[in-house]
């Protein structure tokens, strides 16, 4: 077990290097600090994208579920995959193109300064709830690989993330996203070939799985499997490509790097889609028991089902990196979640604040301001994942799928739908909210999945696998048509002449029309990002080639040989690319 704790250490030691790495970029200015001034890489961008969609619940509630279920779990990715798609396809380079520096500055633009304040204190207090689901279900995890106690955990992990989030902002989440990512790709291909290896291929995977591999088990009408995805492409798009979301293409240099980065992020999403699944899909042939392998976990006992295929079938050290992606991917959630809340509070709410009482306000002010706002945010966002540490009934699957369906959705749809119905009264976003929320209330507790049966007239209803998904799909459609409805209705009520946000609004518009071009000092920050994170990556690989040292079968040490030499020549590559490069002088531009 030394071991593991070691890779563990050295991973937390490898996130602190990053956060002194990168503090010298986001001591400038607060728009450094928010979104790195808007001149990140498109490979940063990208990763910070495709990690804000995978969490710690990857591993632990949607593994739990693929055991169980078979391949019905990756439907919920290959729709963050199609969201991606359309985010490449429309929303990303617009979302750049708006020219603010937090996403509340965009929902400004669009809607006003009052719809500005009541989504600034929205959005906050839904983050903190989301940030706080992740890390429970990191310490969840952690707790069942170390014996540890789980709220010792959360509590020492999100002191890490908040630290790194304190210190170098943006381009610190933004840095070790990437660097995360490595780590995420690293582990799950190498848990996939084992696994595919030790289960006799993927034939075999399909044709042994304990029950249908496509519908699993409890599932009386197929129909419900494809009606769930197919509003789940909806409501996904929903979540990822709105204003509040948008934060993540913020930082992108220019047009052109914001569409590559969500194209990067559809493309590594719809690999792990699959790749991320056949470690417990292999166990559900391999070790039928595995999730009664942890009882003290209660209900939440088949969320530990990738640690057991790991210690079963990894070589020795592998535990350790396994837990060292759950750190990556819950601190990412967590840390872009903190650097979000501070643009969201020093922008949105404080500086309004002062401007109204004329006080004075320097930016090296507002860049104070937002680390304490950022420490807050990480106190608070710990103390919500304790109070999701006594929900033992719900698994943590139930419990992400609640919070996102019924919380979420009604939250975020003004702040999409608004990006495609222009002529909206000023009161139409917040009421559409209020609205949305008392939606979710009703299907929750009025229109449950049971009443529905009766109503189509099925006598024996449905199983509990079936009333989970016609719950989930139920909310998604009421939000679909009498939510989004009412919004898209609202434009009826608008009339342009009590408009008084009328031309900031088409300002707004003809802004996201408008390609960003980075100006003629970008090449200094792309050398500067190529050759920071290339020294990373470089000690990364070596920590990983040391691992050979750890006792292990042959194949385990070629493993970690492998992985190492891999990630050392993405370094190599980065440091390589950093390097000064004679060129014609560019067009000079400015960079907004």
């Amino acid at each position: 077990m030394i071991y593991e704790y070691l890779v563990i250490a050295g991973y937390f030691l490898l996130i602190l290097g990053i956060g002194f790495a990168f503090k010298s970029m986001a001591k400038n200015s607060t728009s450094d600090y928010f979104r790195g001034g808007g001149r990140m890489l498109w490979w940063m961008v990208g990763s910070t994208a495709f990690m804000a969609q995978f969490s710690a619940w990857t591993f632990t509630g949607a593994a739990g579920k693929a055991f169980t279920d078979g391949f019905a779990i990756s439907l919920v990715f290959f729709a963050n995959t199609f969201a991606y798609f359309c985010g490449w396809l429309y929303f990303s380079a617009r979302f750049r193109q708006m020219r603010v520096d937090t996403p509340t500055e965009g929902i400004k633009r669009r809607f006003g300064p009052e719809n500005e304040q009541f989504f600034s204190w929205a959005l906050i207090v839904f983050s903190m709830i989301n940030a706080g689901v992740w890390l429970n279900a990191l310490g969840v995890f952690s707790s069942a690989v170390f014996n540890a106690d789980i709220s010792l955990t959360i509590v020492i992990t999100g002191l890490t993330v908040l630290f790194v989030s304190v210190l170098s902002g943006a381009w610190g989440v933004v840095a070790s996203d990437f660097v995360q990512t490595l780590i995420v790709a690293v582990i799950s291909i190498a848990c996939a070939i084992v696994a595919l290896i030790k289960v006799g291929g993927p034939v075999t995977l399909v044709n042994d799985f304990p029950v249908d591999f496509v519908m699993g088990p409890d599932m009386n009408y197929g129909v419900l499997l494809f009606g769930t995805f197919i509003f789940f492409l909806t409501k996904q798009l929903i979540t990822i490509m709105n204003l509040n979301d948008s934060f993540r293409f913020l930082n992108a240099k220019d047009s052109v790097n914001a569409r590559k980065a969500a194209l990067l992020a559809m493309v590594l999403m719809g690999i792990g889609s699959i790749i991320w699944f056949i470690p417990p899909w292999a166990s559900a042939i391999l070790y039928p028991d595995a999730a009664s392998a942890y009882p003290e976990l209660g209900n939440k006992a088949g969320d530990a089902v990738y640690l057991v295929f790991t210690r079963n079938a990894m070589p020795v050290g592998t535990v350790g990196l396994l837990l060292a992606g759950l750190f990556a991917a819950s601190m990412s959630s967590m840390d872009s979640a903190l650097n979000k809340n501070a643009g969201i509070f020093v922008r949105s709410l404080y500086q309004p604040f002062l401007l109204k009482r004329k006080t004075d306000v320097t930016d090296q002010h507002l860049l104070r301001v937002s680390r304490v706002i950022s420490f807050i945010s990480g106190i608070l966002v710990i103390v919500v994942a304790l109070f999701f540490k006594s929900l033992k009934e719900l698994s943590l699957f139930e419990l992400m799928m609640n919070v996102s369906t019924m919380i979420q959705v009604p939250l975020l749809i003004p702040l999409i739908f608004g990006l495609f119905i222009k002529k909206t009264p000023q009161w139409a976003p917040w009421i559409t909210v209020a609205l949305g929320l008392t939606v979710s209330w009703i299907m929750t507790y009025v229109i449950t999945p049971d009443v529905f049966a009766q109503w189509i007239g099925l006598e024996q209803g449905f199983t509990r696998r079936e009333s989970v998904d016609v719950g989930l799909m139920l909310m998604i459609v009421a939000h679909l048509f009498v939510t989004a409805g009412f919004f898209c209705a609202t434009t009826f009520f608008y009339k342009s002449q009590n408009d008084a946000h009328r031309t900031e609004t088409d300002d707004f518009f003809k802004d996201m029309e408008t390609p960003v071009i980075a100006d003629f000092e970008q090449d200094d920050y792309d050398r500067q990002q190529r050759n920071k994170l290339g020294l990373m990556v470089i000690i990364m690989s070596v920590g990983m080639v040391a691992m050979m040292a750890i006792p292990n079968p042959m194949w385990g040490r070629l493993v970690f040989l492998g992985c190492g030499l891999v990630m050392f020549a993405i370094g190599c590559l980065l440091k390589y690319s950093a390097r000064p490069v004679l060129s014609a002088p560019q067009t000079e531009g400015k960079l907004t």
